[in-house]
């Protein structure tokens, strides 16, 4: 029988992925497992495997005559499953020596994946798990998780395009008709990144015989799906309250400033689990239901590029920090050489506009539009006169020769 105690320790160590320790999908896992030994160790085997699996799971009771009678809803989705054999099981021992081992190890992950997510009735997890098979002993196991981040550009058509919508409402009271409200809204894209700022441009009529109160939020939206069965949770995100609107009167919203706090991104791609958001602009109306609309929003990882697609609305950049234009010379200059322009880094850095970590205060009226200005002077006027005109010591051709 194998000697106790010669595991000094056995642990799998992860490279850091490309983006904040996360990996995304089609990326290499590099990693190595990392064996301790006090004294001499007869194995069978050493092998190491990655995976990746969404669960979800709850119960659900109802009540038949006096018994109560539960439901279980389980589902599972496996994103990757694969296998390494570090120390292949040949049938034959291996003997370690005492001392430190190291054992390296690289996947590549699936070009589909989820991103790594917790919720109440799910989960999207990825680990790694290492086995150490040792003759008449049991096997000993390791598990090392790491995060899934997968990338959502929202630097595409359906990302970029504007989202609108318009509702009203009849406000009734003991069957009294106390008038209409309605609102309309906009907003310039339905893809944003965590820390953009959303401007929202709305309108409200208060037509009723009492004051409203207009709001806005976004909204998150888990579901899980288990057996043709939903499961959903909802949750306010972050969200702003308007001023209250008087009886005969209309708000008008001038890109009214809500901003993204860190939340994980969408997951749209899992069968069994998604993440969805959304704008929700609703109306208190006193003595009846709210007026809700709803505007769908999609939670991106990579932001709106600068001075990218001309239908994307600018106007999301109406709060950028106004501190940069200050830099720019009153007095022209001369132009740079080309060659510096199109070589230096810096140079090509200092025409980029501001990221968005340098965000300011909060502007609320019409859009501005923020472009780079170019203050060097400007080329020469059109001259009819040659710049370089012959010389006298050259001979006139003959045009008769």
């Amino acid at each position: 029988m194998q000697p106790p105690g010669r595991v000094r320790s056995l642990t799998v160590e992860l490279e850091g992925g490309q983006v904040c320790g996360a990996y995304g999908s089609g990326e290499l896992l590099h990693g190595r497992v990392r064996l301790e030994l006090r004294g001499a160790l007869r194995l069978r085997a050493l092998e190491v495997c990655a995976h990746g699996r969404a669960l979800v799971h709850w119960l659900e009771n109802h009540s038949v005559g006096l018994n109560t009678v539960y439901h279980d809803y389980t589902a599972s989705q496996t994103f990757l499953n694969r296998c390494c054999e570090l120390i292949p099981d040949n049938g034959e021992v291996t003997v370690l020596q005492a001392g430190r081992h190291e054992f390296p190890f690289t996947f590549q992950l699936p070009e589909t994946l989820a991103t790594s997510f917790e919720g109440k009735h799910g989960s999207v997890r990825y680990w790694v798990k290492a086995k150490l098979h040792r003759p008449w002993s049991t096997v000993k196991k390791v598990k090392k998780e790491f995060t899934v981040i997968e990338p959502i550009d929202i630097n595409t058509p359906a990302l970029l395009a504007p989202q609108a919508g318009a509702k009203e409402k009849l406000a009734r009271a003991w069957y009294c008709n106390r008038g209409q409200v309605s609102v309309t809204a906009k907003i310039d894209r339905k893809g944003y990144t965590p820390g953009e700022v959303i401007p929202i441009f709305a309108e409200i009529d208060n037509c009723t015989t009492r004051a409203v109160v207009p709001k806005a939020a976004i909204i998150q939206t888990q579901t899980f799906i288990a057996r043709g069965t939903k499961k959903q949770k909802k949750s306010v995100v972050t969200s702003i309250v308007g001023d209250s609107i008087a009886a005969g009167k209309r708000e008008v919203w001038h890109g009214r400033a809500l901003k993204i706090p860190p939340v994980g991104p969408s997951i749209l791609q899992c069968r069994i689990i998604q993440v969805e958001y959304s704008l929700k602009v609703c109306v208190d109306i006193p003595g009846t239901s709210k007026l809700l609309l709803e505007l769908p929003l999609v939670i991106g990882t990579i932001p709106l590029h600068p001075f990218g697609s001309r239908t994307s609305s600018v106007s999301s950049q109406y709060s950028v920090n106004l501190d940069w234009l200050s830099t720019i010379p009153e007095q022209p200059e001369a132009p740079p050489e080309y060659s510096a322009v199109v070589s230096s880094p810096e140079a090509e850095q200092s025409l980029a506009p501001p990221c968005r970590s340098e965000l300011g205060g909060i502007l609320e009226g019409p859009f501005f539009a923020y472009i780079q200005e170019f203050r060097f002077r400007p080329p020469p006027l059109y001259s009819e006169i040659d710049p370089n005109p012959p010389s006298d010591n050259i001979r006139p051709r003959c045009m008769t020769c």
